[in-house]
């Protein structure tokens, strides 16, 4: 059980966890009942205390500024007036053009008593004087003299004196000061006020939202996509169809006592197309469509994605009929209390709920789910039986057909010359997904642009398909000792391809580098009726081991055992497969017609912790010595032949070395020159039968 502690005293945190400790144990509450409103009491004390703070500054600092200000007004008073009495100007001059000196209040009594003072101009409100002295019957500039509150001596000796006595009235800004001052406080407080309550309206709201769905809804979705622009998967979309039928005239269907299915699961490969047939539903549908990913479910509180599951199936009941679209289902239906740890609380409580809704105790007419995965193995098995699931569609890898029939649909806005074969290109492509081809063809568009040409070509499409199945292409290597060695490795790999009867046929050998530290290769082309149905022969895997083994041979046999490289690691790793599963699974060797072992699941996937042998330990001694076996044979087989053949292989290094790369044709042509080589299903052969049949002159070419 997950917990989480707020940000505060340790006593509201203690106090916190207690109250969550019984909210689990009685089962009530919604975690995020207690947790989000305790942030926002947090968040509410925080902000009250900052405005209780700028209350105190501003209540010292205020009456700070007014006396500051008030001060500032009475020296631009003081200085008008020296002006005014000076130079008979009005006494707003600027400050930096008024000056005065100053006397001290004995100083001015003594100067009284003397009779040495003219004038004597008081200015009550700031309790100054200034003071103008008598030079020759002539007032003197100004002194200043700071009076007390009450000054009735100076008064008295000044008229005792006969001195010009003068009383001015200054402006009084303190009132004013003080207003504009409590005015913005106030200002201030009310915003901070608004402040506070807009957050935390905002934090309620989000407290009250977060167990709500996020799914993104469509009363009459416009994806785009309809099932016109989906190809390679014909049974998926007839399967799919007839839902959609199903929605738009459920008349047809419960005439004869049919019943909508509750849910229908896509199955596949990543790549296959399964969110794209979601979207094409959408598009056909013309029912309201809700579509979802299976993360959005999980969150770190427990019980907020059982919340939000059932907030999705409300709205979707209210629109019903409808379609509810979960991608990757997989993140939330994963099999309960499995794997290390023994299950995710929060997820199983989701899956229960998800459950529960799709064929529970009340019910879900008129909602129909579809969801896609690509792991169906770990997904929970009540999840996946009829009732919640009725159909689970297979989106598989596409065929011959399926390829081509895709690749038609990304030629359409693509510019491809005409001499480019769509067939040809679908035939070299087998084992690629959809979402591979329209990489394909994007990849070779790319390459047509960057070398400005008006279309696309087939050696763009080539160059396409070797970027994404191998890699980038790098600079080509210098002439040294590791180029030569290179080079013998792959036409060991090629001149097998050519010589053993059973092994796919070479497109083409290269020596220029790759990305990711290939050094070259050798490319077949694979049967695609064979890769399509995945019925391998024995022949067809010995012979491709031998061929596996063929960079290692030619090392061996060319530079001596003292001089092989490790550049075979993954040759070995494909081999050493190869062999145990012929032993162990396929029930090709001689320990008999056994499958031993069987693909163990992943323990992070629900599966066990660890994975039991299924056979005794003299049994294990046994398919070691026959997996032994079979790769040395294989391999003495490729050191055979190589040797009987070392003058052509010579001969491929030498024209390998100088062309950096030989296509598959000109390959077999300098091979036929000193060898017969088996009868096959070679490219060239094939375009010569098409051609034949097109009726073009083409099929004369060799």
């Amino acid at each position: 059980m997950m917990r989480f502690f707020g940000i505060g005293s340790p006593s509201e945190s203690s106090h916190h966890t207690a109250n969550r400790s019984q909210g689990d144990r009685t089962g009530g509450g919604h975690p995020g009942s207690w947790i989000l409103p305790t942030r926002s009491r947090h968040r509410r004390r925080r902000a009250i205390a900052s405005a209780l703070l700028l209350f105190n500054l501003l209540t010292v600092t205020a009456p700070a500024l007014a006396q500051g200000q008030l001060a500032q007004g009475q020296h631009n008073d003081r200085s008008s007036s020296e002006a005014t009495s000076t130079t008979g100007q009005p006494a707003n001059q600027p400050a930096n053009q008024r000056r005065g000196r100053t006397l001290t209040y004995g100083d001015l009594m003594e100067k009284l008593e003397a009779g040495q003072v003219k004038r004597i101009d008081l200015f009550p409100a700031e309790q100054l004087a200034r003071v103008f002295l008598d030079q020759n019957g002539r007032a003197s500039s100004p002194y200043e003299v700071t009076l007390f509150e009450r000054n009735p001596e100076l008064i008295e000796i000044a008229r005792a004196k006969g001195v010009e006595l003068s009383v001015q009235e200054s402006v009084d800004r303190t009132a004013a000061l003080s207003l504009i001052a409590n005015l913005l406080f106030v200002g201030l407080v009310i915003a901070l006020l608004v402040n506070i309550v807009r957050r935390t309206a905002n934090a309620s709201g989000q407290a009250m939202n977060f167990g709500k769905s996020r799914a993104k809804f469509q009363m009459e979705a416009k994806t785009g996509v309809t099932f016109d622009d989906v190809a390679g998967v014909e049974e998926a979309k007839e399967e799919l169809q007839e839902v959609v039928t199903f929605l738009k005239q459920p008349e047809r269907f419960t005439a004869v006592g049919a019943k909508i299915p509750r849910g229908v699961l896509l199955v596949g490969p990543p790549g296959t197309g399964k969110t794209l047939l979601a979207k094409a539903i959408a598009g056909e549908a013309g029912v309201p469509f809700f579509s979802m990913s299976g993360s959005e479910f999980v969150e770190m509180f427990v019980g907020v994605g059982a919340s939000r599951v059932r907030d999705l199936f409300r709205k979707a009941k209210e629109s019903a009929p409808c379609i509810v679209f979960i991608d990757e289902i997989d993140a939330v239906g994963r099999q309960r209390g499995a794997g290390i740890g023994g299950g995710n609380d929060e997820r199983e409580q989701t899956l229960n709920q998800l459950l529960t809704e799709m064929d529970g105790f009340e019910g879900n007419s008129g909602v129909i789910i579809i969801a896609a995965t690509n792991r169906p193995d770990v997904l929970d098995s009540a999840l996946m039986r009829p009732g919640r699931f009725d159909r689970q569609i297979t989106v598989d890898l596409p065929s011959y057909t399926g390829r081509l029939a895709i690749l038609q649909v990304h030629a359409r806005t693509k510019k491809i010359e005409e001499g480019v074969s769509i067939e040809a290109i679908a035939r070299r492509t087998p084992g690629f997904a959809g979402a591979d081809l329209a990489n394909l063809l994007n990849e070779a568009a790319i390459l047509t642009a960057r070398r400005r040409k008006p279309a696309i070509s087939l050696e763009e499409i080539d160059d396409a398909i070797d970027r994404i199945t191998i890699g980038l292409k790098l600079a080509p290597l210098l002439d040294s000792k590791k180029k030569r060695l290179i080079a013998y490795h792959e036409v060991g790999h090629a001149l097998l391809m050519t010589l053993l009867k059973h092994s796919d046929p070479l497109n083409k050998v290269t020596i220029v580098p790759r990305s990711g530290g290939i050094g070259g290769f050798a490319q077949q082309v694979f049967n695609e009726e064979m890769v399509d149905s995945g019925l391998y022969t024995r022949a067809w895997i010995l012979d491709r081991i031998v061929m596996t083994l063929g960079g290692r041979a030619a090392e061996q046999e060319v530079f001596g055992d003292s001089e092989i490289t490790v550049g075979a690691s993954n040759d070995l790793k494909v081999v050493s497969t190869l062999a145990r599963e012929m032993v162990t699974r396929y029930g090709m060797s001689d320990l008999g017609t056994l499958a031993l072992e069987s693909q163990s699941g992943e323990v992070f996937l629900g599966r066990g912790w660890m994975s039991q042998p299924e056979y005794s330990e003299e049994v294990a001694a046994k398919i070691d010595r026959a997996v032994r076996e079979i790769a040395v044979n294989c391999y003495e087989k490729a050191c055979q032949i190589l040797r009987e053949h070392r003058e052509l292989v010579d001969r491929l290094v030498d024209q390998l070395l100088d062309e950096e790369m030989i296509e598959g044709d000109e390959f077999r042509k300098i091979v036929r020159s000193y060898v017969p080589i088996p009868d096959k299903d070679y490219p060239e052969d094939r375009q010569m039968r098409q051609a034949s049949n097109a009726g073009s002159p083409a099929a004369a070419r060799v």
